[in-house]
């Protein structure tokens, strides 16, 4: 009875602790207080370092990512980001710049498509260019560094890993940063899982051995 009651006890304090520092529980926060307050815990600590606490991107541009990665990764429980979003003075035209950067990198696959099938007809660089056309006119007000980042985290959780190359050579020649791509790739652990990100940092190695870009470790 003693051993039940402190862990009922500790599965409290730790919903107390998630709850004060988010405002909200969620479903699995309560199973795994059940199950394993202390992996609840440990879990806790983890979210906080990836996606609460200061890191390199400034809090707008955390949520620009998020917006888009989201949409990427249809994951609609992302009503959070959107409150955060707006307590650090982003609204709808922002976040739907975001939005239609999202949207421009579906529409890679497509636009690939002709080149792979009809490349007789259709010649890859006319594509590539009506892409970079698309994607300018669809970032709007975000600088270009952080919207070809986004694009990269986009395409990354699409897995079109090409596309996501054109990206991070565009993103680092507009001065992005590796600490700012390995913030905004990072986030993707968990709406899209450790696979995705393992084969995104894949091709983000790649694209350095190619010249392309700066690597993420050396």
């Amino acid at each position: 009875m003693t051993s039940e009651r402190n862990r009922a006890d500790r599965a409290k304090a730790v919903l107390d602790s998630v709850k004060a520092k988010r405002g909200y529980l969620l479903t699995y926060h309560r199973m795994l207080a059940a199950d394993d307050p202390d992996l609840l815990a440990a879990y806790d600590v983890f979210y906080e370092r990836l996606t609460l606490n200061p890191r390199v991107l400034t809090m707008q541009q955390r949520e620009l990512v998020w917006a888009a990665l989201q949409v990427a990764a249809r994951e609609a429980h992302g009503q959070i980001h959107m409150r955060r979003a707006y307590k650090v003075g982003l609204g709808s035209p922002e976040l739907s710049d975001s939005l239609a950067i999202a949207g421009v990198v579906e529409a890679w696959p497509a636009m690939q498509f002709g080149p792979a099938h009809w490349g007789e007809w259709i010649g890859a660089p006319d594509i590539a260019t009506r892409y970079v056309t698309m994607f300018e006119a669809a970032r709007g007000a975000i600088e270009p560094a952080h919207a070809d980042t986004i694009a990269a985290v986009c395409h990354a959780a699409r897995r079109t890993h090409d596309g996501m190359k054109v990206h991070l050579h565009r993103a680092f020649k507009a001065g992005a940063s590796v600490p700012a791509m390995a913030e905004a790739l990072s986030y993707m652990l968990l709406p899209c899982g450790g696979p995705a990100l393992i084969d995104a940092v894949a091709a983000w190695e790649e694209a350095a051995t190619a010249g392309n870009c700066p690597p993420p470790y050396v």
